[in-house]
């Protein structure tokens, strides 16, 4: 399996965890909601979808919906099929969230990981999280030698361009810290502690939530109104 099916079937299984779904559906999921996934089309997740109901991890229904069950007697067309997550679905979906090696932070994976943060378990964010911070600090370091090593060089557009590259790699670094200091204090999503009380979150400027990319890191200031 290549790495970019292998990110599909864990993305397909995490949403069919949340609520049983047709194709149609599913497709309009994975491009609003994980963008990772927009230049999917139907026959790649069709086969996606296949290759998990033969493995025991899907199973289909006809759909029930008002809209579908008349369609078939008026048109001849069959029903939408519904995809639902079986219990061997849901286990080796949950097997996947656990896992934290490389293939958890990479550039292909890590903003499908993400994505599913909610039904991940607080250990496992905080592991994934660091990997990934890892990896941009080495990446970070190679960029800044190879500039300080070729700047002479390069014309002043080429340069720009290995700026901006560095920068974006930097935000997401402070990003990633706000992140795992947010992890640490026990706040999630909502800004509630680990013992479910709301808090103010000043990692990210706004009452409560984790950091966002490119929020200012600073606290609030009297004067400051959240977003």
């Amino acid at each position: 399996m290549s790495r970019r099916s292998g990110i599909l079937e864990f993305a397909v299984l995490g949403l069919l965890r949340e609520s049983p779904m047709h194709g149609y559906e599913l497709r309009k999921r994975l491009n609003t909601s994980l963008g990772v996934f927009r230049a999917f089309s139907y026959g790649t997740l069709y086969p996606c979808l296949k290759t998990l109901v033969a493995n025991g991890w899907l199973i289909e229904e006809p759909g029930n919906t008002a809209e579908d069950a008349p369609a078939a007697p008026l048109t001849g067309r069959r029903a939408k099929i519904v995809y639902r997550l079986t219990a061997e679905g849901k286990e080796h979906f949950e097997q996947l969230l656990s896992q934290t090696g490389p293939d958890a932070y990479e550039d292909e994976t890590f903003a499908a990981r993400f994505a599913f943060f909610g039904q991940t378990s607080r250990d496992v964010r905080m592991r994934v999280l660091e990997g990934r911070r890892s990896r941009l600090e080495e990446r970070l370091e190679k960029m800044r030698a190879s500039l300080a090593r070729t700047r002479e060089r390069l014309d002043d557009y080429t340069l720009e361009l290995q700026r901006h590259g560095m920068e974006s790699v930097e935000r997401e670094v402070r990003w990633l810290n706000e992140l795992i200091e947010s992890e640490r204090a026990g706040r999630d999503l909502k800004g509630s502690a680990t013992g479910g009380s709301a808090q103010q979150d000043t990692t990210s400027g706004a009452t409560g939530g984790l950091p966002r990319p490119g929020d200012d890191p600073r606290p609030d200031t009297p004067d400051d109104t959240a977003t």
